[in-house]
């Protein structure tokens, strides 16, 4: 067979083989759908967004700060819990409901993504009449697992 074939039979054994799994966080807000915190997938995780809600509480914080914050915290929850943590986030994706809150937002993330190269990540200024501005401020990641580190440095 061509070394294309081959390839694609290797692959497939591999992909057959690669285990998927759920995490949820008790120290982040409960899903309020049908999805999970996140999904390890071999040595990445990936995270559904996380708002600037008080997950003791379940409010949402007041004011962009603290919004920022609280989102923060619970996404580091969540990377906690499916062994990974801030420092080895890839990508972002930062949703604000009005953009003049940008400035304030960065100053905020910049304090916990500090990772040098900076990591990947989109903003957008989204807001809708029916939802409540802040409610928008969040950020969903992918990131790499802690627990795979080895894996990772042997290839």
């Amino acid at each position: 067979p061509s070394i294309v074939i081959q390839e694609l039979k290797s692959r497939n054994k591999r992909q057959r083989g690669l285990k998927m799994k759920a995490i949820n966080s008790n120290n982040a807000p409960a899903a309020i759908g049908p999805y999970s915190h996140a999904y390890v997938s071999g040595n990445l995780v990936f995270s559904s967004g996380q708002l600037g809600v008080d997950p003791e509480t379940g409010d949402l914080k007041e004011g962009i700060a603290a919004q920022t914050e609280q989102a923060i915290a619970n996404l580091q929850a969540v990377l906690e819990a499916a062994g990974s943590d801030i420092s080895k986030v890839v990508k972002t994706t930062c949703f604000l409901a009005e953009i003049a809150d940008f400035a304030a937002f960065n100053e905020i993330y910049a304090k916990y993504f500090t990772s040098k190269p900076a990591n990947v990540r989109s903003s957008f200024a989204v807001s809708t009449e029916s939802t409540p501005v802040a409610f928008l401020t969040g950020a969903n990641s992918f990131s790499l697992s802690t627990s795979n580190d080895k894996q990772l440095s042997n290839k």
